[in-house]
């Protein structure tokens, strides 16, 4: 069986970057080295260049293959396997074969010359990669059927990119040098937008990162490598969930930034009981700055702290750790021995230790309050049980009283007292304590029925006994603590994070927390009242005379029905309340803002309108009212030439007017949202013909290039040719002397492009909004031109007609506006 071949994968971020004409050169590169080459297959698609490299390089002729009467061409599998060459130039690896085919795809093609043992050099575009084909239609808008899977790709020897520049690649397209003319500013201003071929370099180059970084810890597994290599900078940032993490945080991004390609990483360290861990509030406000910081936020379970974390920092090759002073004291540190960060030290081998100090380095551990564990209930119920079940267990063993039962009688009454710690807590089962070891050494231990004890050995165990008790009695008692203490921080982390998450929505915000409040403080209601009005409820209604009022502003008060709370949920309540001041504040502003906007609005046009009228009415009111005066004075002995003239000035000034007062009352309808649109199929041709006769523009003023095809624009063609005449009135006004204004259409998937292009001084960029607001001229002082309506009008007929226009750079200068309909087909043309 021979060797497998090798293959070598050219990939780009979009088509024209070089591919091809890279896999062309190393083909010549490899023949002038003797070595056998042929071309499996080449797409040229017209390109000169690419053609003119394939002079001198073997080629296998192309099989035929006839698919519904159309000859399409294949590279021929069995001819190159029957050639046998070292290496085969394969283009286009996602290309789907013809039915017919042995194989649907190509790349199945170059699987079975590496199995014949043949190397193949190919090419591939990002977006055909299987992974990666959502993210590449989220960016461009338009989805490959093509792909290759990542398992084939990974199998690759070689992986390069052909790497160019997003302006570059489109200078390169406006050159003609990847698509033909026609197909130019289509492409630029759709697949091969700046934006999206930036987006789409940038997703090959990190694919690539990621293979290689794949690829290298694969290497290091196979070699039996532990030790840390220094790739790239990968900074390991310990966090706690202490208030210090945010110090540390900002510490590692800046010694991530340090190198290029520097990578931050967060973790924390849980125990498996889940019983030790951070701040819920704390650690969620870091994990929201380390995306910030734009690193990655992990959570490791472990019960020794040091070893779990230099694992972790291990594995994911970290180069640097960064960690926080220890926070222990010196008496603490003397009988506990070396900390987190000691051992840390010790243990991280090749891997950069930085103990970073801040505000919390030394200070002493505070043990938290006993107080409040269990209700008051509770309490008086362990006392009930300490005093019954004492006498009621002293008298069933006294049935049962003989010489030996000593043992047994002891680790009774030593149930009694964990029974008691469970219901009442550490006092009543301390008092459970004290009373059965009285009882003990009166009934139980001899002389009997006397609290003097004749034998040492009885006399220490009573005391042991008392001990272990009250240890027993203490350890229960911290565990119900602890129980109690992590159900109440869990559910003040969840209350902080919805109010956190309520007030930034902004949606039924005082509601939720409302809600949330009762919830979290086990109230039977709880309600927000503004003077007599309740913003909002939540639970039982709150009878008269029984709440708690906490004042939230001048007029707002919140109602608590229930207990009152205890000072550490008095702490949180104080979140709440600033939160519902917040929650208020923000409604008040948006409720003030949507008052304000439309009367803002409505002054801005009046007093656009006001200045435009003030403007444009005057000339044509002006030239009306002195011809009609000159026709008045000349009385019959005008000549007739200059009554004509007179006639003639006065009908066109009030043709102005009429076509000015048209336009506003356009305006208003827009604004009304009472313009009525009819939608019937349109073909654009049969819109842009009368709107040029209307215009009077020739072929020398305007040149067309209309696709011909089955797609129709769902639109109203009076309005349509309005938008037309206005588009066509800018672009030939601006265009320079001789050069004319290109009309085309195109279709792209169920959307139907009319693009109006001109080579005038073009508009900034940040202007491009600006040119659809009413009454606006950017910088043109002609007032014979109208009131500056034109574009807002025909924004507003085409939006109603459910379509876009939009302002784009002409490639060499210029303004290119571009009108899209939706179309009577879902057909999809890929650029």
């Amino acid at each position: 069986m021979p060797k497998r071949g090798q293959l070598r994968v050219l990939l780009g971020a979009a088509p024209g970057v070089g591919k091809t004409f890279t896999m062309l050169e190393e083909g010549r590169r490899l023949i002038g080295e003797e070595k056998d080459v042929v071309i499996g297959i080449v797409e040229t698609h017209g390109r000169a260049a690419t053609a003119a490299m394939t002079a001198g390089i073997p080629a296998v002729p192309r099989t035929l293959v006839e698919h519904r009467g159309v000859t399409l061409e294949e590279m021929d599998l069995a001819a190159v396997l029957g050639r046998a060459p070292q290496i085969a130039l394969v283009d286009e690896l996602a290309h789907t074969n013809a039915p017919g085919s042995k194989n649907e795809k190509r790349w199945q093609d170059v699987e079975e010359l590496l199995a014949a043992g043949i190397d193949v050099v190919s090419t591939l575009n990002i977006q055909h990669i299987e992974s990666l084909n959502d993210v590449v239609e989220q960016i461009t808008g338009v989805p490959q059927r093509e792909t290759v899977p990542d398992s084939f790709l990974r199998g690759a020897e070689q992986i390069e990119v052909v790497d160019l520049a997003p302006q570059a690649l489109r200078d390169r397209l406006s050159g003609g040098f990847v698509y033909p003319a026609e197909r130019i500013d289509a492409a630029l201003s759709n697949y091969f937008r700046l934006g999206n071929l930036t987006a789409l370099r940038e997703l090959a180059l990190i694919w690539l990162a990621d293979e290689v970084d794949q690829a290298l810890k694969g290497y290091r597994k196979d070699h039996g490598i532990d030790r840390t290599w220094e790739a790239r900078e990968r900074v390991v940032v310990a966090l706690t969930g202490g208030p210090e993490g945010e110090t540390l945080l900002r510490r590692g991004a800046r010694i991530a930034a340090r190198s290029a390609g520097g990578e931050l990483i967060a973790v924390h360290i849980t125990s498996q009981d889940g019983l030790r861990t951070g701040n819920p509030a704390t650690l969620a406000e870091q994990r929201a700055l380390v995306e910030k910081l734009n690193g990655t936020y992990h959570q490791v379970i472990g019960d020794d702290v040091p070893t779990a974390l230099v694992e972790f920092a291990r594995s994911v090759n970290a180069t640097q750790l960064v960690l926080g002073a220890s926070r222990r004291g010196r008496v603490t540190a003397a009988f506990t021995g070396p900390g987190i960060g000691a051992t840390v030290v010790r243990e991280s081998g090749d891997i950069d230790v930085h103990m970073v100090n801040h505000a919390a380095a030394g200070s002493r551990f505070t043990l938290p309050p006993l107080t409040g564990a269990l209700t008051r209930k509770r309490r008086i119920l362990g006392f009930v049980v300490a005093f019954l079940g004492g006498p009621a267990l002293t008298t069933l063993l006294s049935l049962f009283r003989s010489e030996d039962s000593i043992t047994t009688d002891v680790l009774s009454y030593q149930l009694l007292v964990v029974v008691v710690a469970l219901v009442g807590g550490i006092w009543p089962a301390l008092f459970a304590a004290v009373l059965s070891g009285i009882t003990l050494d009166f009934l139980f231990i001899e002389p009997l029925y006397t609290i003097h004890i004749h034998q040492p050995h009885h006399l220490l165990s009573l005391v042991l006994y008392v001990v272990i008790a009250s240890l027993v009695s203490f350890i229960v008692d911290r565990a119900a603590r602890t129980t109690r203490a992590a159900r109440r921080s869990a559910a003040e982390s969840e209350l902080i994070q919805t109010i956190a998450g309520s007030v930034l929505r902004g949606d039924n915000a005082l509601q939720a927390l409302i809600d949330r409040t009762r919830e979290a403080f086990q109230l039977p209601g709880v309600r927000l009242v503004k003077a007599e009005d309740v913003l909002a409820t939540s639970g039982e209604p709150l009878p008269d005379n029984q709440h708690t009022s906490i004042r939230i502003t001048e007029d707002t008060t919140l109602e608590l029905c229930g207990p009152d709370l205890a000072a550490s949920e008095q702490r949180l309540l104080a979140v709440v309340t600033a939160q519902l001041a917040a929650a208020l504040d923000h409604q008040d502003l948006e409720q003030t803002a949507k008052q304000i906007e439309p009367i803002a609005a409505s002054d801005r046009v009046r007093g656009a309108l006001l200045t435009a009228l003030s403007h444009d009415l005057r000339r044509p009111l002006a030239a009306a009212a002195a011809a009609v005066g000159g026709l008045k004075a000349a009385g019959p002995t005008l000549a007739r030439s200059d009554k004509q003239e007179l006639l003639d000035t006065a009908d066109e000034s009030l043709a102005a007017l009429a076509a000015l007062v048209t336009d506003l009352l356009d305006v208003s309808r827009l604004q009304a949202g009472v313009l009525t649109i009819a939608d019937i199929p349109t073909d654009p041709a049969e819109t842009i013909a009368p709107a040029l006769d209307e215009l009077h523009l020739g072929p020398t003023d305007v040149t067309l290039a209309l696709s011909h095809g089955d797609a129709l624009a769902h639109a109203d063609p009076v309005l349509l040719q309005r938008v037309l005449v206005n588009l066509l009135t800018n672009a030939h006004r601006y265009s320079p002397a001789g050069v004319p204004v290109h009309v085309s259409t195109s279709t792209f998937g169920d959307r139907l492009e009319i693009r109006i292009i001109d080579r005038g001084p073009g508009i900034p960029p940040e202007k491009l909004d600006d040119i659809f607001l009413p009454f606006q001229r950017l910088g043109d002082t002609d007032n014979t031109t109208g009131l500056g309506l034109g574009l807002a009008l025909s924004r507003g007929f085409v939006e109603a007609m459910h379509g876009t226009l939009t302002p784009e750079d002409t490639p060499g200068g210029g303004l290119t506006m571009v009108i899209s309909l939706p179309t009577t087909h879902t057909s999809q043309e890929q650029p």
